[in-house]
């Protein structure tokens, strides 16, 4: 039974989660989040969401005469198909947190929603960490089935790797703009130099980010990195699509139990005295890749790539 349907009660609720906080929290999400943050965000208005992408590229032919022949092409488009997931956390909240109108209960919580749903969007889509099914693969899957991966070496600095990696990138047709890495690595990039020994980590111009070959770098800090898998990401940030859609719902519980996987109760709401908030967002996550000039037929092609620790490491 939703606390909101009790009698009497409905107003603690309305006071708990004001309405206006809805969007804040979508907001505020994007900043705990580095996919929210940089990918291209899709509005969607239904679960599933399509978008045209690019498969076959239209052609140009010579004229061989004066009165010859012009020749047709044509250009394809496949439907790339986005489908939202439920991302769901529970938070329970004491009732004497509640009864004290001193604590400013909503400045509570929210830290926590935007902490939990940061990190598993991040874990998900760049790991594939309990990805949902419906989502694309992993940047890390994707982009070690493409062969976009550099192995850190002691014979090379992280420099090199890097560019590197742009290479293998670009010889797919796809370019890079942004730059991800494990928490720390900005301590690595702050003593390297090009082969003019210009510093290849900069501040952006105008803007707190850092920049790395001129592009934005942004270290993940919300728990969601693996570095045993990864050291860094290159990306092309406009073909990595995060669809949402508004219905974020709020209900506030005082009666019921919550369990693990294995129906062990964990808190005994009534009991325990205890209400539980529990938020549900729907997200979802796809990767557009059109076809490239620079491509073969049949070649696994992904826009982006990734710096893998070394042995060393």
């Amino acid at each position: 039974m939703g606390y909101t349907d009790i009698i009497g009660e409905a107003q603690v609720a309305d006071q708990m989660i004001p309405d206006q906080e809805v969007n804040q929290i979508l907001q505020e999400a994007a900043h705990g989040s580095v996919m929210m943050s940089n990918a291209r965000i899709v509005r969607m208005t239904a679960r599933k969401y399509k978008q045209p992408v690019l498969a076959t590229l239209p052609d140009a032919y010579w004229v061989d005469s004066e009165t010859g022949l012009k020749q047709t092409t044509s250009a394809s488009w496949e439907g790339l198909t986005m489908t939202a997931e439920e991302l769901a956390v529970i938070v329970p909240i004491p009732d004497t947190l509640i009864s004290d109108s001193s604590v400013p209960l909503w400045n509570e919580i929210r830290p926590l929603i935007i902490e939990a749903m940061g990190r598993k969007i991040d874990q998900a889509c760049i790991f594939g960490v309990d990805k949902p099914d419906t989502w694309a693969d992993s940047i890390l899957d994707s982009a070690t089935a493409a062969g976009n991966t550099v192995t850190r070496s002691d014979d090379e600095d992280l420099g090199e790797n890097v560019s590197t990696l742009g290479a293998k990138i670009a010889a797919q047709g796809y370019g890079v703009n942004g730059f991800i890495s494990k928490p720390g690595m900005q301590w690595e990039l702050v003593g390297l130099r090009d082969k003019n020994g210009a510093p290849i980590y900069t501040a952006l111009a105008g803007d707190t980010n850092q920049g790395l070959y001129g592009y934005a770098f942004n270290e993940v800090m919300n728990g969601s990195w693996d570095s045993e898998k990864a050291e860094l990401i290159a990306l092309d940030w406009t073909k990595q699509l995060i669809g949402v859609r508004q219905d974020v719902t709020f209900d506030v519980f005082s009666e019921g139990v919550i369990s693990d996987a294995d129906g062990k109760i964990v808190l005994n709401l009534m009991q325990q005295d205890t209400k539980a908030l529990r938020i549900v967002f729907r997200v979802g996550y796809q990767v557009a890749a059109p076809v490239t000039r620079v491509q073969t037929e049949g070649e696994k092609v992904y826009p982006g790539g990734i710096v893998l620790p070394g042995a060393s490491a």
